[in-house]
């Protein structure tokens, strides 16, 4: 098969974390696992708890409140983690930049290793951004090994 899939030789764990906005992005996240776009056939696995993820796909801009909640899933999340922004709200504020609400974007909160752009991006080029990722990470994993 080539490409991502030899890429990749544990299942990372994947985490959907919405920091607000319209929910568009994160509505865009949920087909990632189902038959048709089926994200599972790159070793991804989507799964509900970021203490056991790998990678984060962060949506939404953030506020006071999901500041504070961000920073502590960061925390959470296992060493060697990884962040994606998901969105043009998460990567610059969007329609919420001048919101009384909205302080900040995500990465003026968490680092960010990957950004997705799009209102809301499509699946594929969320896939697109994740097997990259995770193309880098194994390039990046075979250098120190």
């Amino acid at each position: 098969m080539g490409g991502g899939v030899d890429l990749i030789r544990k299942s990372p764990w994947i985490s959907i974390v919405n920091t607000g906005g319209c929910n568009g992005c994160a509505i865009e996240c949920l087909p990632l696992i189902t038959p048709k776009y089926d994200v599972e056939r790159f070793g991804v696995i989507l799964k509900p708890s970021t203490r056991h993820a790998d990678l984060l796909l962060v949506t939404g801009p953030t506020n006071e409140k999901t500041k504070h909640i961000l920073e502590r899933i960061y925390d959470q999340v296992p060493k060697d983690k990884k962040v994606i922004a998901i969105g043009n709200c998460a990567i610059t504020g969007c329609i919420f930049k001048k919101s009384y609400n909205v302080k900040q974007t995500v990465d003026e909160v968490v680092p960010v290793d990957m950004y997705i752009p799009g209102c809301p991006p499509r699946p594929e080029a969320i896939i697109h951004g994740i097997v990259k990722l995770l193309g880098e990470m194994d390039k990046n994993k075979k250098t120190k090994g």
